[in-house]
């Protein structure tokens, strides 16, 4: 069995259990794009709370956080932690947004997705994990996302080494799977479920949906 056998069974496991996730919040895709900044070492509901912040200020476009005071801004994405250094990443989204593309996300959209990447890695305050999440979710391009949670799991599963690189856990799976955006953006949603309810630090193996495939698991259970 390939290792994009394997995948796709991961997925359709997570898949029955779940049902789909239908990822990633957002009325528009610059609301997205704002989230997965926001999101950075935060839960979401308390991305949700900037966010609500943020419409409620009516600050939730490329041309409001331009034009706002980056203090007014941080205060109000105060809620999602961190908000100094986030209210200046949105900034830098902003003006990069609006020097690029003048704030056409359509003209975005219609970028190269691999030199689109290249260059969100240039803006301040966007990583790998953000580029991806924006590629991905709110631009519709299919580039795979890496977080904590693919880590956890896979190493569990016994299909990445833990500590591997960013660029190697998302080249195993870009290579691995079909080039699918949908697929791509439903098998993140899944495993972020996932490793938020079953295989958490310390995992849940009883009644796990990917028992049947997972060494750690059949480990810790035989072990008591």
């Amino acid at each position: 069995m390939t290792l994009g056998d394997r995948l796709l069974d991961i997925y359709d496991l997570m898949l029955r259990r779940y049902g789909v996730q239908n990822w990633w919040p957002g009325e528009t895709r610059f609301e997205m794009m704002v989230g997965a900044v926001l999101t950075q070492a935060a839960a979401w509901t308390n991305v949700e709370k900037a966010i609500s912040n943020l419409i409620a200020a009516d600050a939730l476009s490329a041309h409001a956080i331009r034009s706002i005071e980056q203090e007014e801004l941080a205060q109000l994405v105060y809620p999602s932690g961190y908000y100094n250094s986030k209210a200046r990443k949105l900034k830098a989204l902003a003006d990069y947004l609006g020097c690029r593309f003048g704030d056409d996300l359509d003209a975005m959209q219609r970028e190269d997705t691999d030199a689109l990447r290249d260059e969100l890695l240039g803006v301040y305050g966007i990583g790998e994990e953000t580029a991806d999440d924006i590629l991905l979710y709110a631009l519709g391009k299919p580039s795979f996302v890496v977080d904590n949670y693919t880590r956890r799991i896979f190493y569990r599963l016994g299909l990445a080494p833990e500590k591997g690189s960013y660029s190697a856990y998302r080249s195993s799976f870009m290579d691995s799977l079909p080039t699918d955006q949908e697929l791509f953006g439903e098998y993140h949603a899944l495993i972020v479920r996932h490793g938020k309810e079953v295989c958490k630090k310390r995992p849940a193996c009883q009644g796990c949906c990917l028992l049947e495939v997972c060494p750690t698991g059949k480990a810790l259970i035989e072990a008591g």
